[in-house]
């Protein structure tokens, strides 16, 4: 909880704003970004899009990305950040799309992530933690919201 502590704390201090689309994260960061008290401050809301047609018609993520590339790809987290800032207005978007596992999807690993930063550009980070499902979705959201914090913190 100290790292959300710390993220709030940058945010609300540079006036910015928040929001999120996630995936095989099921709204965990949203929900440790809001376990925070005043978070409300900063944190405009998230998505939830599991499926590819949640994708499509809730991030606006293009049919033709997701035909070529897939749900799980540094091209569909791009589109998820970019576009869920771009629906709430938020000076972040934030995203996440993966595989939590335990088997393989669209023939990819478990723990195999794609996590995108929508803040002056778009950054996607490709990673592959290991343990169990949920491990896996923490490990997510707290290394994107250590990113977050050296990304607007000025710590790069």
């Amino acid at each position: 909880m100290e790292n959300e502590l710390l993220l709030g704390d940058i945010l609300k201090a540079k006036k910015l704003t928040i929001a999120t689309a996630e995936s095989f994260t099921g709204g965990l960061f949203g929900k440790k970004i809001t376990d925070i008290p005043g978070s409300s401050e900063y944190f405009l809301g998230g998505i939830i899009a599991y499926s590819y047609k949640a994708k499509e018609k809730l991030l606006k993520v293009n049919k033709r990305t997701l035909a070529k590339y897939g749900a799980v790809s540094a091209e569909t987290a791009k589109e998820m950040a970019t576009n869920v800032k771009n629906i709430l207005n938020a000076d972040i978007g934030v995203s996440f799309t993966g595989v939590a596992g335990p088997s393989l999807q669209e023939g990819k690993p478990a723990g195999l992530v794609y996590i995108g930063i929508s803040y002056n550009n778009t950054l996607v980070f490709k990673e592959k933690f290991g343990g169990s499902r949920i491990e896996i979705r923490e490990k997510s959201v707290d290394f994107a919201i250590e990113k977050l914090i050296n990304l607007i913190g000025g710590k790069t």
